[in-house]
């Protein structure tokens, strides 16, 4: 019953900035964040949000924000200075109150140079 919906991905030159949604239905989420996947490479995370406090991957700070719309159930992550090393299949996830951990689909973000 938990849906995710992300949207925001494309295509970006080095230095752009774009700005992923997702959209939470199903349930009430405690912990919403995203992470990354690469080509080649394991899944890692980009920024958290709970209800108390944000967390940022090293390479995601002063760059990345995350942030959240509790009326919406939105979460948004707003990425400036873009690199081309951020490409990947960005990944919405959620967390329920109970624990239970969901994804998204994810959606391309490609970097050219």
């Amino acid at each position: 019953q938990v849906q995710l919906v992300e949207s925001g991905g494309g295509l970006v030159q080095a230095g752009g900035s774009l700005r992923l949604s997702c959209v939470a239905s199903g349930s009430i989420f405690s912990t919403m964040g995203w992470y990354r996947q690469a080509p080649g490479k394991q899944r890692e995370l980009v920024a958290s949000i709970s209800h108390y406090s944000t967390n940022y991957a090293d390479s995601s700070k002063g760059r990345f924000t995350i942030s959240r719309d509790n009326a919406k159930n939105t979460v948004y992550l707003q990425m400036n200075s873009l690199k081309p090393d951020d490409t990947a299949v960005y990944y919405c996830n959620a967390v329920t109150r109970w624990g239970i951990s969901s994804w998204g689909q994810g959606t391309q973000v490609t970097v050219s140079s």
